[in-house]
C-alpha cells in the first residue's frame, strides 16, 4: 500500500466519532458479558431483579470513566451527564435482555455481528486509552505512572469493577480481583498507555502520532479476533513466564529444588542420629 495512503486511513481512523455507533457496539457487548456472567438464570434474574441487572450493566459500561474520575479526584458521577449516551446504552441492554423470543441476544451472538462488534468495541478502547492517557498528562505533565493507571482504567474499567457489579447482583466473589490476575485487555491497556506516553513525552517514537494510534488499533483488533475466531485468549503469558523465572525467583527455586533432592531431609537426619 502506498505510505501517503496508509496515512490518510490512519488519520481517518484517529478522527473516527464515537458516539452512536461505536457507543453501541460497546454497550451491546458489556450486555452480553454480563448476561453471560449471570448464566443459565439470566433470563429469570432480569425479570425479578430488573433494577439491579440494569445498575449493574450501566455500571459495565461506564466503568473506565467512573473509577478514573474517582482517583484523579473528579466527579464520579461525570460520566452518566451525557443524557444521549444513557438512552442509546438503557436501549441496548433492553434489546439483549427483554426482546420476543430472545430475538436481541440471538443476534448479538451471532458470530459475524459479534466479530464486527468486537472490532468497533476495540477500536473504541484505544479511543478511551489514549483520552485518559491525554487527560491525565494535562493534570499532571510529569505523572507518567498516573497516566499509565488512568489509560489502563478507561480501557478496561470493567475488569477492576467486577467485584462491584456483581455484588449488586447479590453475588460475592473476593477472588475476582483484577490485579490477581489481570486479563488481556488489561495488559494491553497498559501498553498502549506506554506507548502513547513515549510518544507524547519522548523522542523515541519518530513515526507520526496517527500511525502509532492506528498501530495500536491494529493491535487491539487483531488480537481480540483472534481470540473469537482462534481461541487465542493471551498472547502475554509466554513473555510473563519468561520474567516471572529470570526476575521473580522462579529459577532461583527451581535450582533450590533440584540441589535439595540430594541432601536428607531433616527428619531422616534426626532417625539416624537415634540409631546410632
Amino acid at each position: 500500500m502506498d505510505p501517503e495512503a496508509f496515512l490518510d486511513i490512519a488519520n481517518q481512523v484517529v478522527k473516527l466519532k464515537m458516539f452512536p455507533y461505536f457507543d453501541i457496539a460497546h454497550c451491546t457487548l458489556c450486555a452480553l458479558s454480563v448476561r453471560e456472567d449471570l448464566g443459565s438464570g439470566a433470563q429469570t434474574f432480569s425479570r425479578k431483579h430488573p433494577l439491579a441487572c440494569w445498575l449493574s450493566y450501566m455500571l459495565v459500561v461506564f466503568a473506565g470513566g467512573m473509577v478514573a474520575n474517582g482517583l484523579l479526584a473528579e466527579p464520579i458521577l461525570a460520566p452518566l451527564k451525557n443524557t444521549p449516551q444513557l438512552v442509546v446504552a438503557t436501549l441496548v441492554w433492553y434489546v439483549i435482555f427483554y426482546t420476543p423470543i430472545d430475538l436481541g441476544y440471538k443476534l448479538a451472538k451471532f458470530l459475524p455481528i459479534k466479530v464486527v462488534f468486537s472490532a468497533m468495541k476495540e477500536i473504541y478502547r484505544c479511543k478511551k486509552v489514549y483520552d485518559g492517557v491525554t487527560h491525565a498528562a494535562k493534570l499532571y505533565p510529569n505523572g507518567y505512572l498516573i497516566m499509565i493507571i488512568i489509560g489502563t482504567l478507561k480501557g478496561n474499567g470493567a475488569g477492576f469493577t467486577r467485584l462491584l457489579e456483581r455484588l449488586i447482583r447479590g453475588v460475592w466473589t473476593p477472588t475476582a480481583m483484577e490485579f490477581m490476575q489481570p486479563s488481556f485487555y488489561t495488559k494491553a491497556s497498559l501498553v498502549a498507555s506506554l506507548i502513547f506516553i513515549l510518544d507524547r513525552k519522548t523522542e523515541l517514537i519518530s513515526a507520526p502520532h496517527a500511525l502509532v494510534y492506528f498501530g495500536i488499533v491494529i493491535f487491539f483488533v487483531y488480537f481480540k479476533l483472534s481470540s473469537i475466531l482462534l481461541g487465542i485468549h493471551d498472547p502475554f503469558v509466554p513473555f510473563e513466564n519468561l520474567m516471572c523465572a529470570l526476575f521473580f525467583g522462579g529459577i532461583w527455586d527451581s535450582l533450590a529444588k533440584i540441589l535439595g533432592r540430594g541432601q536428607p531431609k531433616e527428619g531422616e537426619v534426626k532417625d539416624a542420629k537415634k540409631t546410632n
